[in-house]
């Protein structure tokens, strides 16, 4: 069975048994929403949990899940990766795609200039911003609009940008 990264429990919250989670999710309602299936990434396999509650705090989500009601039980939790499974993936919009599918492709400008690799999605406010490394140089930040982003392909691996003044 596939598993999906959707959030990283970076601490434990209260002693009720609450964790404080980072989400890496599109889908933060739907993944973290009441007697939702999630997997925590254990050395012995995925440890299936189901949600009691969640909820906003601070930049992060408070996480209660079922069963689970002090903080000792949580303890083992934290810093391990929440995943879901392919079949609970959402589908998708034309024009869409998930983090995991763009981290790792090459970028090239329309004139077939490589740029470098994706490494890192940010998403600071009204658009995603893909950090590209390049070799021998700073990371360049492309914002990922219509502007810029021209084609995703993701069949041969790669995004093809024209950049505007002041991006390079």
């Amino acid at each position: 069975m596939d598993f999906f990264n959707v959030g990283k429990i970076v601490n434990t919250h209260g002693i009720r048994g609450e964790v404080r989670v980072m989400p890496t999710t599109d889908f933060v309602k739907e993944r973290f929403a009441k007697d939702h299936k999630l997997y925590l990434d254990m050395k012995e396999g995925p440890l299936e949990l189901t949600v009691e509650k969640a909820r906003q705090h601070k930049g992060f989500l408070l996480v209660k899940f079922a069963g689970y009601d002090n903080i000792n039980d949580v303890l083992n939790f934290r810093d391990h990766e929440l995943m879901v499974t392919e079949e609970d993936q959402q589908p998708l919009e034309d024009g869409q795609y998930y983090y995991r599918q763009i981290i790792g492709l090459t970028v090239k400008t329309l004139e077939g200039e490589e740029l470098g690799t994706i490494k890192e999605i940010m998403a600071p406010g009204a658009n995603d911003v893909w950090v590209v490394d390049r070799p021998d140089k700073e990371d360049l930040l492309l914002p990922v609009i219509d502007d810029v982003v021209k084609k995703v392909d993701l069949e041969n691996h790669q995004v093809l940008v024209e950049l505007m003044e002041g991006l390079e």
